[in-house]
């Protein structure tokens, strides 16, 4: 493990049941990391300056969270995921191999905040396989996000998006396949003028 100054190892929890913090080898923790005890995670973990990981999360390898992200309790997070910064993945959140969220990706859990019925029912979403999230996107509770999808910068994600679509807007729907998606040479020129 390489970590820097001002990196907690195995913070300390109050929840019953927890049991120490397995972490793999390789990881690269940045200053201000917080990892709870409680989780098992793989080898090669990267983390940016300020990121917390809670307890009970099971993270597979290779996993990168980047600055100011908070992963809280209870995830399910596949191999060569990369969380980018300023992101909140709330508790029972399932992210599966190859995911991608981008900066400011907010993740809830609980449909009616506050409410103790709902509290007894959380559920983060579930993201599948290779799916992509766009800056500033905000994911509510229960939904699911198919393999392979992209989901479009600024979107609020209320309903489940099938697998291979391209969905944004608020709230976002599914407008085309990725597979039809224009190349990425042509877009950057219309974006700037010259089409």
């Amino acid at each position: 493990m390489n970590a820097d100054h001002g990196v907690i190892v195995g913070y300390p929890v109050s929840r019953a049941g927890s049991h120490e913090l397995v972490l793999g080898e390789g990881a690269r923790l940045r200053s201000g990391t917080v990892l709870y005890d409680g989780s098992r995670i793989g080898p090669g973990l990267q983390t940016g300056h300020g990121v917390v990981i809670r307890e009970e999360n099971e993270i597979g390898a290779d996993v990168s969270v980047w600055s100011n992200t908070v992963v809280d309790y209870g995830c399910r997070i596949g191999d060569r995921v990369k969380i980018h910064a300023n992101c909140y993945i709330a508790q029972f959140t399932v992210l599966e191999d190859d995911v991608f969220l981008a900066p400011g990706v907010t993740i809830a859990n609980d449909l009616y905040p506050g409410d103790e019925r709902s509290a007894k029912l959380m559920s983060g979403p579930h993201i599948e396989a290779g799916a992509q999230i766009g800056v500033n996107v905000t994911i509510l509770p229960f939904v699911r996000i198919g393999a392979g999808a992209i989901i479009g910068s600024g979107s609020v994600v209320t309903r489940d998006v099938p697998p291979g679509f391209v969905a944004y807007g608020n709230p976002a729907v599914p407008h085309r396949k990725v597979s039809e998606l224009p190349g990425i040479e042509g877009r950057v020129a219309a974006l700037r003028g010259q089409s």
